[in-house]
């Protein structure tokens, strides 16, 4: 048999055994096409409990609950919609949290968001077109904002204000390529130095901290709050006011009871040469010039006992 004639009979078994491998993938492929083409969507099941309805098909439902003033069925729904939204909500208030101080708390942020979740969910409109998540995502950063801005007691006029010293300030700097002076700021905003001084301290961040929080990271029984710590500068140390009795006593030993008494009068409780007159039945006149006797024995009392540690 010739070469030919092998190639000639082995070319149709070749064939032959692709086809039959490509026939049935064909056939398989022909079974997974939906007839007409066109995957069907699922029609709506109104047996379903509102946690299980697709999302589409809840907004249908809140409309037309809406519409028919069903209160208990709109409720209902609201609340599976504020459920599914809810990652939302808290995304936008972490993303928000990080430009604002450490006293803020997420929480605060969250419930402040789902305010204007529902605020959304009552104004949105399903025959405009418009995607739920684009138009409830302004809504929600918005009561957030709105949240912190009646927390802020410093006015809005003054944040403005704040806001034009600072784009000012940038352009000073990329100007002059350093930090402009006090001066050179004052001149470019076209406002008195005084004036630019006061706006630059209403402005700085103020936060608000709690005095009942815990000294430390120690949560314990034992731990001390800051309220604990605090300084109360009005009041009197018990300390610096003994060692002020204690001189008062030394200097004055040597003097006479009336001398003391005016002394005394004077510079512990703070009364008028007058009213220490009245006191005393004695002139006003009468009483400096004690006061001034006292005071110059004194001066030459203090010298001589100065000059006497020195030595």
């Amino acid at each position: 048999m010739s070469p030919k004639k092998q190639a000639g009979d082995r070319t149709p078994a070749r064939s032959t055994k692709t086809a039959a491998k490509v026939a049935p993938a064909s056939k398989k492929k022909s079974k997974a096409k939906p007839i007409g083409g066109r995957k069907k969507k699922a029609k709506f099941d109104p047996s379903l409990p509102p946690e299980e309805q697709p999302t589409e098909d809840l907004w249908v439902l809140y409309q037309k609950a809406s519409k028919a003033s069903d209160s208990e069925k709109v409720q209902a729904l609201r609340n599976v919609l504020m459920e599914r939204h809810y990652p939302l909500v808290k995304y936008i208030a972490e993303r928000l949290l990080q430009t604002l101080p450490k006293s803020i708390e997420l929480d605060d942020l969250v419930s402040a968001g789902l305010f204007g979740l529902m605020d959304a969910i009552r104004g949105f409109d399903l025959s405009r077109g418009i995607k739920f998540k684009t138009y409830c995502t302004t809504r929600i950063r918005g009561s957030i904002l709105d949240q912190l801005r009646s927390q802020d007691w410093v006015p809005r006029l003054v944040r403005l204000k704040a806001g034009k010293i600072d784009k000012a300030l940038q352009a000073l700097t990329g100007e002059y390529g350093r930090e402009p002076t006090h001066a050179e700021l004052a001149n470019y905003l076209e406002m008195d130095y005084t004036e630019l001084s006061k706006e630059i301290s209403a402005a700085k961040a103020k936060s608000m901290h709690s005095l009942s929080e815990k000294w430390g990271d120690n949560d314990t029984e034992n731990s001390v709050e800051k309220t604990d710590v605090l300084e109360d500068k009005k009041s009197v140390d018990p300390i610096g006011d003994l060692n002020r009795s204690d001189v008062m006593s030394y200097i004055t030993r040597s003097l006479t009871q009336k001398e003391r008494f005016i002394i005394e009068q004077y510079y512990q409780h703070g009364l008028t040469m007058r009213e220490i007159g009245e006191m005393l039945t004695l002139t006003e006149s009468r009483v400096c010039q004690i006061h001034s006797n006292v005071m110059a024995r004194l001066k030459s009392l203090l010298g001589q006992k100065q000059s006497t540690l020195l030595m």
